[in-house]
């Protein structure tokens, strides 16, 4: 081998291969360059800004999530509590209306009228006949000057709010006023120097009203005064065993002329029993209470003939038998019913007060 190929050859061994050729791994370089320090801060803070921001997201849905099941459950406990509100409301509602009409039934009063179905949601919708054009029921309500719509108001509660301003029913009438009193009726008082009533039932519609007017506040009149003679006593009269029978005698009275107050409300009193009930009161209020007594002796036991003994023997009756029950007018009214027993003793203890709250002005009207 000659020199010149010695020589290639060690040049050849020498001179570096290219980097396609054989590649070589790059040493790291002592010196770093800043702008690629910054880049890598900026990302080391992008990561862990993204990191801290998964981290968030993480916690708020756990949050929304946790939420999300605690309205859940209190949604679904308060539909619970309705349904058990709106049940127990509907049994206490039975209950009430099972013992009014129980109560009613004891005491001769009419029976409940069919309960019309509330409307208890803005869903609900009212009977045709009773319902009210959007737009009336607008002009109505800017009539009152009251605000025609409010926030998530229906048609149903703006017609429910305007009955309620306008004092109407669920059918769309005036609502009876009750004035108060002992006994709360529909009958407006008459003032206490109208109060006298007529020696007769009078035969006008409209004078007739006025009459069931002046007997409910004469009787209202008498109620009061008992309630409040009989709380001005001394304490150790009230807890006596006289003083309870006096309040329960009251109580009693009280209650058992509730029948006639919704007989003169309606005006539906028996001729037989009218007459004499205006007789009895006109004599009070004259202070007459001995006529008075004889009036409700009168009504009471009435002066009917009574058979006493054999009537009739095999097939002949005797003579003059049918005219026993002939005249009601002198019936007893007093035997009718229970109810009309009752009301007619309220009416005798009534007149009993009312000799010593108001005295006669002659010993001779004085009751036994």
């Amino acid at each position: 081998m000659d020199f010149a190929s010695l020589m290639s050859a060690q040049i050849a061994k020498a001179k570096p291969t290219p980097k396609s050729e054989t590649p070589q791994e790059v040493k790291p370089s002592k010196y770093i360059k800043r702008a690629d320090v910054e880049a890598q801060r900026q990302a080391d803070y992008a990561a862990e800004q993204k990191a801290i921001e998964d981290a968030r997201i993480a916690r708020l849905d756990k949050k929304r999530k946790f939420e999300e099941d605690e309205a859940e459950k209190n949604r679904a406990r308060e539909e619970k509590r309705k349904r058990l509100a709106e049940e127990s409301r509907r049994l206490r509602e039975e209950e009430e209306e099972r013992e009014e009409r129980i109560r009613r039934k004891r005491l001769g009063l009419p029976d409940l009228p069919p309960k019309e179905k509330a409307i208890e949601s803005g869903d609900a919708t009212p009977a045709p006949e009773n319902d009210i054009a959007d737009e009336e029921l607008v002009q109505k309500l800017r009539e009152m000057n009251e605000p025609t719509r409010l926030f998530g108001e229906t048609h149903n509660g703006r017609l429910r709010r305007y009955r309620k301003l306008a004092g109407l029913d669920a059918t769309g009438k005036p609502k009876a006023v009750m004035y108060p009193g002992p006994i709360p009726t529909t009958l407006q008082p008459v003032p206490e120097a109208d109060m006298k009533v007529p020696d007769a039932v009078p035969k006008d519609n409209d004078a007739r009203s006025f009459l069931y007017r002046q007997l409910a506040s004469y009787f209202t009149l008498v109620l009061s005064e008992w309630q409040v003679s009989l709380s001005l006593r001394d304490e150790a009269v009230k807890t006596s065993s006289s003083g309870k029978a006096a309040y329960s005698a009251m109580v009693q009275a009280r209650d058992s002329m509730v029948p006639l107050y919704r007989k003169l409300e309606k005006g539906d009193v028996e001729a037989g029993i009218l007459g004499p009930i205006v007789e009895i009161v006109r004599a009070c209020q004259e202070r007459r209470y001995v006529d008075a007594n004889d009036a409700y002796l009168r009504l009471s036991i009435g002066k009917a003939a009574w058979p006493i003994g054999v009537t009739m023997v095999g097939i002949h009756e005797r003579s003059a038998r049918e005219k026993l029950h002939a005249n009601d007018k002198d019936a007893a009214h007093i035997m009718s019913d229970e109810i009309t027993r009752k009301f007619l003793q309220s009416i005798k203890r009534c007149l009993s007060f009312s000799q010593t709250r108001w005295p006669p002005t002659t010993p001779l009207q004085l009751m036994g």
